[in-house]
């Protein structure tokens, strides 16, 4: 018993308890948005007291937590080790989705698991996709750019099972993380942008020439066109933010959420501005660039290559994420379906976040001498 408390106080002891109060503060800030709006407007559609998805969004919250608290605890050698097996179960179940997956509106995304139903595996892939790429990445090898050729086919695969779901949204994602990591662990910029041309001309093919992703072009062109009867969410969401105000509605007064069905997931931003004001979005948002600041500050005084090529991906996805959301709510970007990570309602998100928490949490902590 003493061998465990010796254990958790030197955790406590060495944790950056700025960043994980953050990350507490941010998922329980998602928690109670679900409960002020996403619970009370089922709760009057249903005609019914019920709380179902409070209470299922505290269920991943709780999962969360502990899954966090594990990743943070872990040894950085086990870390690696367990991130490797890790994304292996997870780039397995993202092989599976074509054959066993759930469509929804065209896509096939999902997959159903007795203890997380509809859970989403690309969000999984992508904490453990860091590491492994990082692992990659940080190899000593003689021949310059075998570890760039290597993180290269090892990105495809998944890649491609994005591409054939289709969700383009996690495949821009996903690639924009490959190349961020492949810039910072090195490569020389003239070939870094030749990269970058290569993925950029392969999306642009996908999208104007393969009638797959006719969704894609029909959500750029409606983008484009203001007056496109294809631009319905976008234009709800741009609404809610414009009715809302400075300083809201009111709780439970929006209407965002039963007007657009991804409204607690995919324009959770909206939702909050039409309820509670301009003013609420904006602390928000500082408070993730305070969290990015805290991470890209501590990056600074690691001096693990390979702990920093992880904390480096892992910033960059939830900044990335971040920015592709909100872009999205606020009509600068065209909808691709992102969620925000902490305070969007979904278990396959939440526990995703959770995960790259816990490893931020992990390699931020103090070092004994």
């Amino acid at each position: 018993m003493n061998k465990y408390l010796d254990n958790f106080y030197d955790w406590w002891k060495n944790i950056d308890k700025f960043l994980l109060f953050l990350i507490l503060g941010l998922f329980l800030l998602g928690l109670f948005f679900s409960l002020v709006s996403t619970s009370l407007i089922a709760s009057d559609k249903l005609d019914t007291k019920s709380y179902y998805f409070f209470l299922k969004h505290s269920a991943y919250i709780s999962l969360a937590i502990g899954i966090l608290i594990i990743f943070s605890f872990l040894n950085q050698k086990i870390l690696s080790k367990l991130s490797l097996i890790l994304f292996l179960v997870a780039f397995l179940s993202l092989l599976l989705v074509p054959f066993l997956g759930i469509e929804v509106k065209g896509s096939k995304r999902w997959i159903d698991l007795l203890f997380l139903p509809r859970f989403q595996p690309v969000e999984i892939v992508k904490p453990f996709f860091i590491v492994s790429l990082s692992l990659m990445l940080n190899i000593q090898n003689r021949r310059l750019y075998f570890k760039y050729f290597l993180s290269t086919l090892f990105t495809l695969p998944i890649l491609m099972l994005l591409i054939y779901q289709p969700d383009i949204g996690q495949t821009i994602l996903i690639s924009m993380v490959w190349l961020a990591l492949i810039f910072i662990s090195g490569m020389n910029i003239f070939i870094f942008f030749i990269f970058f041309f290569i993925v950029g001309s392969i999306v642009s093919y996908l999208v104007i020439f393969i009638p797959r992703f006719e969704y894609i072009k029909i959500r750029l062109l409606a983008f484009l066109d203001s007056t496109s009867k294809n631009n319905y969410q976008a234009e709800k969401a741009s609404d809610a933010i414009i009715n809302g105000g400075f300083f809201g509605k009111g709780i439970g007064e929006g209407t965002l959420n039963s007007r657009v069905p991804e409204a607690h997931t995919d324009y959770i931003v909206s939702v909050i501005s039409e309820e509670f004001g301009a003013i609420i979005v904006i602390a928000i948002i500082f408070l993730y660039l305070i969290f990015s600041y805290r991470v890209i500050r501590k990056i600074n005084l690691v001096n693990e290559d390979l702990s920093k090529l992880i904390l480096s991906g892992c910033i960059s996805l939830i900044l990335l994420q971040t920015f592709i959301h909100i872009g999205v709510n606020i009509r600068i970007l065209p909808t691709t379906g992102m969620t925000l990570p902490f305070l969007s309602y979904g278990g396959s998100s939440i526990v995703g976040t959770a995960i790259l928490s816990g490893l931020i949490l992990n390699l931020t902590k103090r070092k004994l001498d």
